[in-house]
């Protein structure tokens, strides 16, 4: 392996040899403390090789990732994150009679598969980079094993992600056999005969419904409120953030070169996809007295909405869809943060009654709540107002007139359910379910990144022009 080569794979490289070294710390000295500190300085050492001039490796890398300023963008996001997270998970695995270190592992390991994924040049890269990042989560959800729902969450999540790789599989072995390639930068034309392009449209919508289940949008979704419900809070953060964005990265790379305008069946069945998730997502999401399905059916909602702007296609699209994902993942973080820090040792935070008169016993707490809560909605002065205002402009520059109508709809809807929560918050008494299990201490580390990611909320809601010059010089090219 060349110098280049390593430079090119940096990220990669930094997140892979973070595993390495937490292995071996693990095995010689148990320390929580050692384990959470040596995970952020990988995390932050991998983020700072992506802060210095791109440097493409060899031709023969390249032809499985692709470390472009599209894919640096993207690893930057999934670092972040799973940093966020980290810091989120301290006061929670504390408190948790498992082990605790290996919970850090599994999820270096599961963010290193997330950065293959946004690499992935290859269908054999983005499986690899799929699976990696699939068995990790396995092993996160059930990590409170002990607990009611948690072993059937991650069987579940096993069963239908096994669904999902074999559909994903199927397709990419129909693709290749039709066009002879694996290679998503030599997709983008169909086969001229009617039977070669039945053959590979099938292949292209078995990739789709393989996508379908990773992103949980309906009618692929089952498996997503129980996940949700039965996994750890900061897990359930991280499946919602950087687990579905590192499959929407990988969507928006291999459609945009496909060019998914000129196919039309193709274009109808992401369609019919986003009007169903925003539909059902927000409509079920209506019934739900669980806090953490409540966000589990609302995030189906969400990928709705960014399936609206991805069939808008263009530079305008990707930036728009690439801003509401920077959004959601800080205000989903950030809602969970909230639930993780109200968990207690033996059982989560997630019955509504439970957050009745939350603001007269925690009002910090509530006040971040609600502010993540609001910008799911879509609030003004929140990152979620700016990024829905951007998706509708991306939807109505491509005429999409009929999914903007839906998606507006479906907005509404979304607001009662959200401010369901706010208002118990504020307006409801205490009952006896909701005295406080939770910890009446918040850990320093925990409550600094609740702060920060509220920041960055209202930051991106009142000044987001920074982060958007980014996102176009990054993932669209343009100044």
């Amino acid at each position: 392996m060349t110098a280049q080569t390593l430079i090119g794979l940096a990220p990669l490289v930094a997140v892979a040899v973070t595993v390495v070294v937490v292995m071996i710390v693990i095995a010689i000295h148990r320390s929580h403390r050692v384990t959470v500190i040596l995970t952020l300085a990988g995390l932050s050492v991998a983020f700072f090789t992506l802060l210095g001039p791109a440097i493409s490796p060899p031709r023969g890398t390249a032809a499985l990732l692709m470390f472009d300023d599209y894919a640096r963008f993207y690893t930057g996001l999934m670092l972040a994150a799973t940093a966020a997270v980290t810091l989120l998970s301290f006061g929670y695995v504390e408190r948790l009679n498992e082990q605790r270190d290996e919970y850090y592992l599994l999820l270096l390991l599961a963010a290193l598969g997330s950065i293959v994924l946004v690499a992935a040049a290859h269908f054999a890269s983005l499986f690899l980079g799929l699976e990696l990042l699939s068995v990790s989560l396995y092993a996160l959800i059930a990590y409170t094993r002990a607990r009611e729902h948690s072993i059937e969450a991650a069987v579940k999540y096993l069963v239908l992600a096994a669904v999902s790789a074999a559909f994903l599989l199927f397709g990419m072995a129909l693709v290749y056999a039709e066009l002879g390639t694996m290679e998503f930068a030599r997709m983008t034309t169909m086969p001229s005969g009617a039977a070669d392009r039945a053959v590979a449209f099938v292949g292209v919508g078995l990739i789709v419904a393989g996508f379908g289940f990773k992103l949980a949008l309906v009618p692929f979704h089952l498996w997503t409120p129980d996940v949700y419900q039965g996994a750890p809070a900061p897990v359930t953060a991280f499946i919602a953030t950087v687990s579905k964005g590192a499959m929407f990265a990988v969507l928006l790379r291999y459609f945009t070169i496909i060019d998914l305008r000129t196919h039309h069946t193709v274009f109808l069945i992401f369609a019919i996809l986003a009007i169903a998730s925003m539909v059902v997502g927000n409509l079920l999401a209506l019934l739900q007295s669980n806090v953490k399905r409540l966000l589990a059916y609302s995030s189906i909602a969400h990928l709705g909405y960014l399936i609206v702007a991805f069939l808008a296609g263009g530079a305008l699209a990707a930036t728009a869809i690439t801003f509401y994902l920077v959004a959601y993942f800080v205000t989903t973080i950030g809602a969970f943060g909230v639930v993780t820090v109200l968990s207690s040792a033996d059982s989560e935070a997630e019955s509504l009654d439970e957050y009745r008169g939350l603001f007269a016993r925690r009002p910090w707490l509530s006040a971040v709540f609600t502010a993540m809560l609001l910008s799911l909605a879509g609030i003004p002065l929140t990152a979620g107002f700016v990024g829905k205002f951007y998706l509708t402009v991306a939807a109505g520059s491509a005429a999409l007139w009929p999914l903007l109508i839906v998606m507006m709809i479906t907005s509404g809807i979304g607001l009662f359910y959200y401010l369901r929560v706010v208002v118990a918050m504020f307006m409801e008494s205490a009952t006896d379910a909701s005295a406080g299990r939770a910890p009446s201490r918040v850990p320093v580390v925990v409550g600094l990144t609740l702060s920060a990611l509220t920041v960055a909320l209202v930051w991106l809601g009142v000044y987001p022009a920074p982060i958007i010059w980014l996102i176009r010089v990054a993932v669209t090219g343009g100044g």
